[in-house]
């Protein structure tokens, strides 16, 4: 395991290593220079130079990269050109508000989705399997952003039970920041059960199927331990991917989301940043959405072992050295 996990671990550098390059260059790809965003709507050449010198955009491309790659190594995101305050500052304040909602909408997605999927394998055929299918495809075909204006109308215009936008921190009142926080959870973790749904039925049927559970059922344990215990654990392999995959989606930001509910999250910065062509926001951002999902990613490996006891990973001896097996 500690082999593989340093493998991982060397992958996982040099895949961000390729991002940055990617990043790098696509910014640079934007339309519009900054520095004549900063000048003015009467730009002087003079001015303009100077604030190009000042950000270092007079410098090759490839001299900006490796500076820039530096200042990453250090954890050093420069400062916003749009409001000149220190670019780590401002993502660690917009990190957490994605982060709960990201946390919250994966806790909708769970129960609802590993709940409904296990009752339609269970049920297969009949009318509950029917109601959950149903009620995962209006779930994937639904857009998000009209279940958020349908959800503002509803809760909060002609109900009132929930405010229709806006962010309180949690230390300043949790009642106050999870009223804000349920609308935009629900709206999102609603698609997401859907996905999760369709991925546990299909797991399921095929575990309930396997000759260990036939026996199982033989030798007279109860059905809820046999659905739960042995199919269900057994079914979570693929339910795991499925949420790391998405939990890395929605810490990258749930941009249209945050627009809806008015949420200072990672996502609402990042779009900010490049209307505004903020170079130095843009970049950071988007390399701290790729960590976060390479980390997330390699969380959900390492997870499988604990899931299912049978996956183990080593190093099994080959013709050219030392190969990874899983056994």
């Amino acid at each position: 395991m500690g082999r593989y996990l340093l493998g991982r671990l060397a992958q996982s550098a040099l895949t961000l290593l390729l991002v940055s390059a990617v990043i790098f260059a696509g910014v640079r790809a934007i339309p519009g220079d900054p520095a004549l965003l900063l000048a003015g709507d009467d730009p002087d050449p003079q001015t303009v130079a100077a604030i190009r010198e000042r950000l270092g955009l007079d410098r090759p491309l490839v001299v900006q990269y490796l500076l820039w790659l530096g200042q990453m190594a250090r954890l050093d995101f420069g400062e916003s050109i749009r409001t000149g305050l220190p670019v780590a500052e401002t993502i660690w304040t917009r990190i957490p508000v994605t982060l709960e909602l990201a946390a919250l909408s994966l806790l909708v997605a769970a129960l609802i989705g590993i709940a409904t999927g296990v009752v339609a394998a269970v049920r297969q055929g009949r009318p509950a399997d029917w109601l959950a299918n149903a009620a995962a495809l209006l779930g994937m075909s639904v857009p998000n952003f009209w279940m958020g204006l349908m959800g503002v109308l509803l809760f909060a215009v002609a109900l009132g039970w929930l405010p229709a936008s806006g962010f309180v921190p949690f230390s300043e009142s949790p009642a106050a920041n999870l009223a804000g926080m349920v609308m935009p959870a629900i709206v999102l973790g609603t698609g997401l059960a859907a996905v999760i749904m369709r991925q546990t039925r299909s797991s399921m049927i095929e575990v309930l199927g396997a000759d260990y559970i036939r026996t199982a059922r033989a030798k007279g344990m109860p059905p809820h331990r046999v659905v739960l215990v042995h199919a269900l654990r057994n079914s979570l392999i693929t339910v795991l991917t499925i949420l790391g995959l998405q939990l890395g989606g929605l810490i990258s930001g749930a941009v249209v989301t945050e627009q809806i509910f008015v949420l200072p999250g990672f996502g609402r910065l990042m779009v900010e940043a490049v209307f505004t062509r903020d170079f130095p926001v843009i970049q950071a951002a988007v390399m701290v959405a790729a960590a976060g999902y390479i980390l997330v990613n390699l969380a959900v490996d390492l997870l499988y072992s604990v899931v299912d006891p049978r996956i183990r990973v080593r190093a099994v001896p080959s013709g050219r050295g030392v190969k990874r097996g899983v056994r």
